[in-house]
């Protein structure tokens, strides 16, 4: 198994406009949680209707290319993992890349870990689809 998970997508919005959605809780909470979000300093907490609350603790926020969490969602108390968010300028568009490891750290077997891990690759598969179409709709 490999310990992360790696997602790229091309977005149609300026990159300033993809680093507020990617970081701030108005709308994280919109198309990443679905129940709202909010930040208290380093600590962004972040709401589901079906799942609960996550808290994403910020590692590295270097606007407008890098930004970084820890989180423990769905992880019952076995560890987190890193999740970091790259963007960069291609002509009007901006390029995202996910990255989501440290699934072999997690206290838990192997087989454990390759089955939570596979559950955030189609989740990171859907969730970028809800960034994309959701910048859409944020204006400038």
């Amino acid at each position: 198994m490999t310990d992360s998970i790696e997602r790229t997508i091309l977005i149609a919005a300026p990159i300033e406009r993809v680093w507020d959605i990617v970081t701030t809780p108005e709308h994280m909470g919109r198309w990443f949680g679905d129940a709202g979000a909010e930040r208290e300093g380093e600590v962004i907490k972040m709401r589901w209707e079906q799942h609960g609350e996550a808290e994403l603790r910020v590692v590295r926020s270097e606007p407008p290319t890098d930004f970084a969490y820890r989180w423990d969602a769905n992880l019952a108390g076995i560890g987190d993992t890193l999740v970091e968010f790259k963007l960069a300028t291609e002509g009007d568009r901006t390029r995202v890349t996910v990255v989501e490891s440290g699934w072999t750290e997690l206290r838990t077997d192997a087989d454990e870990q390759a089955r939570l891990r596979e559950g955030n690759v189609q989740g990171w598969k859907h969730e970028l689809g809800d960034l994309e179409r959701y910048a859409q709709t944020v204006a400038v």
